[in-house]
Parts: C-alpha cells; sequence; structure tokens
C-alpha cells in the first residue's frame, strides 16, 4: 500500500539561522507566491534573532543570524530533501526580507525572496485563497504544523501540535490582526502555519450548514509566533489576511 502523506506535513520548512556558518537557533516557516517570484514565510524574530516587542537579542552568545539554511523538498522526489542556503543580509548588512508595509517591525512575520530554487519542488500555500470557507470559531481545533525543539516526524516531515481557537477569528486581539490559540507550541515552531485541517465527511461552513468533501481540506489561519507569555499556553498567530498585505506589497 503506497505511503499517504498529508500536504501539511511537507508544506512546512525546517529552518536553521545562521550566523558565519555556525547555528544561531531554528524554526519553522513556509511558501507562497509573490509578484516577484516564491517568498519563505516566517517569523521576523526567526530572522532578526531579536525579541519581537523588545529588541533584545534572543541569542546567549549575541549573534544575530546573517543566514538560513531551508531544508526543502526535494523536486520529483516526495519524502527526500535537500538544503539550500539563503542569505539574510546584502553585503552592506541590510536585510533582505520584506516587513508589511504599515505595521514594518512591530509585525513579527516577514517575506525572504528566494534565490535558489533549481531541484526543489515548492508546495506553496495560497493567501489569495487559504481553503474552503469552513467555519472555524472560539474551541475548534486548530494545528500548528512545525518543528518543536528542532525535531521533526521523520526526515523533515513537520510536527503537528493541536490546539484550539481561543478567540474570534474576526476580531483583532490587541488592535492588530492577530487571533489567540491554546495550544501547548514550543521553541522551534515559530513560524508554523497554523491551520484547520479536516480530513474528509461533512463540515460546516461559515456561512451555515454543513458541505460534503471527499477529501482533506485545510484553512490556512494564520502564522504561529509564540506565547503571550512563557507561563501561559495561549499563543499568538498573525492571520492570513495580514500575510496577505505583505506578500501583495512587494514589487
Amino acid at each position: 500500500m503506497p505511503i499517504k502523506i498529508a500536504a501539511p506535513s511537507v508544506q512546512s520548512l525546517f529552518l536553521e539561522m545562521r550566523f558565519s556558518g555556525q547555528k544561531v537557533a531554528t524554526g519553522t516557516g513556509f511558501l507562497a507566491d509573490s509578484k516577484i517570484g516564491t517568498v519563505l514565510i516566517t517569523n521576523r524574530h526567526n530572522v532578526s534573532g531579536r525579541h519581537p516587542q523588545t529588541g533584545k537579542c534572543l541569542s546567549a552568545t549575541g549573534s544575530v543570524p546573517d543566514e538560513v539554511v531551508i531544508m526543502h523538498n526535494q523536486k520529483g522526489l516526495l519524502g527526500n530533501w535537500k538544503p539550500v542556503l539563503e542569505p539574510l543580509v546584502n553585503e552592506n548588512d541590510m536585510p533582505l526580507w520584506h516587513e508589511h508595509p504599515i505595521l514594518k517591525e512591530k509585525g513579527d512575520f516577514v517575506a525572504l525572496p528566494l534565490t535558489q530554487t533549481e531541484g526543489i519542488e515548492c508546495y506553496k500555500y495560497s493567501l489569495e485563497n487559504n481553503g474552503p470557507d469552513i467555519m472555524v470559531g472560539p474551541s475548534d481545533y486548530v494545528s500548528v504544523v512545525g518543528f518543536p525543539f528542532g525535531m521533526n516526524a521523520g526526515g523533515a516531515l513537520a510536527i503537528w501540535a493541536t490546539g484550539f481557537l481561543a478567540s474570534e477569528l474576526d476580531i483583532d486581539q490587541w488592535g492588530m490582526p492577530i487571533v489567540l490559540i491554546d495550544c501547548r507550541a514550543r521553541p522551534g515552531q515559530s513560524g508554523s502555519a497554523v491551520i484547520a485541517y479536516r480530513s474528509s465527511g461533512m463540515v460546516p461552513m461559515r456561512g451555515g450548514g454543513a458541505a460534503a468533501f471527499p477529501g482533506p481540506v485545510t484553512k490556512l489561519i494564520g502564522i504561529y509566533s509564540g506565547r503571550v507569555n512563557p507561563e501561559s499556553d495561549l499563543g499568538i498567530v498573525w492571520k492570513t489576511s495580514a500575510l496577505k498585505e505583505l506578500v501583495d506589497s512587494i514589487s
């Protein structure tokens, strides 16, 4: 019997942030389309190496990353991976990533244009159409698909940590395009895709009623950014709508 792999397991990509070739931290990202080509979506604190609120250096060594190794899916060989090195800064130490046009550094998410795509398979998330309009409300389950503590589920397959939506999806938390989840996520999952995944069957729809799906359906909720504080399992998710605004601003 052929092995079946859920698409989100390969859409989330393992990241290793480096400074001068030395590992600084690990994280997660995923791919999307932009007007200038494929971009990596991940957290700003992953690529900047600094706390999103305080600006404090996250590494105990005081190093901030200048490059990232992305563990891409190998082209035409599902279940095989290819590490690709991408620079994070140019020769003048200026960032190569793009920030949200209004939120700037206040938004803990960025888009890094890929410069090396030969030999890789790009399983992208669509920010234009983030999935069927299924009902996702408070207490409905969602998954954070990434790499806690740099761990994987075999090869470079992502691990699914599942929790619950903890706030109203249509309401912006703290006046920002943020929704909260209640999930036991951990370091390394920063930058993970947060999704509502339903395997098949009858699924409640946002407009009322239910629809039958013969196979899996996935709705991208946004990108995981970390816990509200170290004592809580409440996590911050920047909404897909904000990610789309960022990507649409790239030219």
